[in-house]
């Protein structure tokens, strides 16, 4: 029977017959590694999430407000990051990073809405 070995460095390990790592070290520099791709990932997508919040509640700090597309750009909005899309019976749709939504109006403006919370 051959002896088992620490995933991360290979040591020999003791103990538990169901041990993976010989210290919490190990385990983390394992799954730190393995995870860092899905991390990046995820990290990079919820700092753009976050960035368009800000841009929405500096330029609402009301309850609506309406903006021009080129204001919202200009700040470095991204349009292509949001976290929900909600669709009045009226058949509107509003997109939502968080509690912050907008929606076109025309002639390259938005009406900026905040949900309450």
């Amino acid at each position: 029977m051959s002896q088992k070995k620490c995933l991360e460095c290979g040591t020999p390990l003791l103990g538990r017959a169901d041990k993976k790592f010989c210290s919490d070290y190990c385990r983390n520099a394992y799954n730190n590694r393995k995870n860092r791709a899905a991390n990046n990932l995820i990290r990079n997508i919820n700092n753009r999430l976050k960035k368009n919040w800000r841009i929405l509640d500096e330029l609402n700090p009301d309850k609506t407000a309406k903006v021009s597309k080129s204001k919202l750009l200009e700040k470095g909005f991204d349009f292509n990051y949001f976290t929900g899309i909600y669709t009045t019976k009226k058949e509107e749709i509003y997109y939502f990073v968080y509690n912050q939504g907008y929606k076109s109006i025309g002639n390259n403006y938005y009406l900026l809405v905040k949900k309450d919370e």
